[in-house]
């Protein structure tokens, strides 16, 4: 039986409970590899599902937020005035997954890279 004075039992459990919780964080899943981080873990944002366009990825046009033409307006200026638009759909033709789907295997390919996973669809 281990006697703990109250102070000491109160710097003992606070200890255990860092210890536990910092035992989580760059755990490892079966098999020793390590365990699948999650779109919304570290810095607080969800990226699957941020309306604010403060992600990584634009859900809404299925691209990162950084070559998101559809959403910052400088950067469509940029590519329209090197002639990368499609006057049809209102964005660059690099980004225009309706007249060429295939325009968004690169994006796909960038999402499932970082988080393991299909991107949702995108809703424009």
């Amino acid at each position: 039986m281990i006697l703990v004075m109250p102070k000491q039992g109160a710097m003992f459990g606070c200890l255990l409970s860092i210890a536990v919780l910092a035992g989580g964080c760059g755990s490892q899943g079966s098999g020793g590899a390590p365990a699948q981080v999650s779109a919304s873990s570290h810095d607080g944002q969800d990226h699957e599902s941020d309306p604010t366009h403060n992600g990584w990825w634009c859900v809404e046009h299925g691209v990162p937020e950084k070559q998101c033409a559809m959403c910052d307006s400088k950067l469509a200026t940029q590519l329209r005035e090197k002639g990368d638009w499609c006057q049809e759909h209102a964005r660059p033709e690099s980004l225009c997954f309706q007249c060429d789907p295939t325009r968004a295997d690169k994006f796909v390919a960038l999402y499932e890279a970082k988080y393991g996973k299909m991107p949702p669809q995108p809703t424009d």
